[in-house]
This record gives structure tokens, C-alpha cells and sequence, in this order.
């Protein structure tokens, strides 16, 4: 367990839960098995967090948190690596999502002279939305917007990817 626990990367001071254990042992069978083909790309990957959401009726997913300097390798791997993950997960969906950093308008106070485009709310928000539907790639997206005012978002993903 000791070697599945350097899986996780947390804050100082911030004890790993036991569904991040139970999401890093998992990370750490997958590369320790002698069949499996993503062993040499899992080697960098670690994970920040995890949490358990429940999905429709009954049903329930992990989402896991990965620092966004892993993301490069994890985005190569991740049909596969949502494949194994939930191979060991059963009865439960697997998401990957990376941490991504929301600089607010007074972005002058941490001492940035220009806030990049990429660490805005919306840049930030569409993105975590293209790591949910990933490996798919979105193809389009329309707001409806309701007489009441409440705001249905569609997302049309790539059909050749079902």
C-alpha cells in the first residue's frame, strides 16, 4: 500500500480518503500487471482526489481529480484507462477530470499583469465539460433558455466515437 500511495498528490496537511486509496491502488494494479498495455504512460500519472456522485436511479460514479501537468499522458490513455479503472469498480462510471485554476477579474492582486484566456470561469467550465465527455470530442453545443429562465445546455458529441 505504500507504493499506491504515492499515487496521490494532496495538499500538506490533507489526509487521502478511502476512496482515494481504494482510486490509487487501483492506478498502481493497473501498472504493476504484467498484461497491461498503459504501464509505461501510468508510471507519471497520480491523482489529486476523488469523489463518489450519484448518477440517475441508483447508480453512482467517481470522479477523479488529476493535476493538470499529468493531463497531457492522461488524455493519450483515457479510454483505456476509464476502461481498467472501471473493470475495477464495478457498477460504477468512471470520470477523469483535471484541476484547472479560475483566475477572478482582480487577478491584479496575485501579481499577474494579464489574466490568459484559459484561466477564465467559462474556458475553465467548457473545458471540465470536455473531460467529462471524453474520449468523445463535443461537435456542438446550443442553450435553450426557458420562458421561466432556467437554462437547458445541449451538447452534441461526435457520432462517429459511439
Amino acid at each position: 500500500m505504500l507504493n499506491a500511495r504515492k499515487k496521490i498528490v494532496k495538499e500538506k496537511g490533507t489526509a487521502p480518503t478511502d476512496l482515494e486509496e481504494e482510486v490509487a491502488k487501483a492506478l498502481f494494479d493497473i501498472e504493476v500487471s504484467p498484461s497491461s498495455d498503459i504501464k509505461a504512460e501510468l508510471r507519471d500519472v497520480v491523482i489529486s482526489g476523488a469523489k463518489e456522485v450519484e448518477v440517475g436511479k441508483g447508480g453512482a460514479a467517481v470522479v477523479v481529480h488529476v493535476p493538470f501537468r499529468v493531463w497531457k499522458t492522461v488524455r493519450k490513455i483515457q479510454g483505456r484507462l476509464i476502461r481498467e479503472l472501471e473493470k475495477k469498480f464495478n457498477k460504477r462510471h468512471v470520470v477523469l477530470i483535471a484541476n484547472r485554476t479560475i483566475l477572478d477579474l482582480n487577478f491584479k492582486r496575485k501579481g499577474l499583469k494579464v489574466r490568459p484566456r484559459s484561466r477564465t470561469l467559462t474556458s475553465v467550465h467548457e473545458s471540465i465539460l470536455e473531460d467529462v465527455v471524453g474520449p468523445t470530442e463535443i461537435v456542438g453545443n446550443r442553450t435553450r433558455i426557458s420562458v421561466d429562465g432556467t437554462k437547458l445546455l445541449k451538447v452534441f458529441l461526435d457520432p462517429n466515437d459511439k
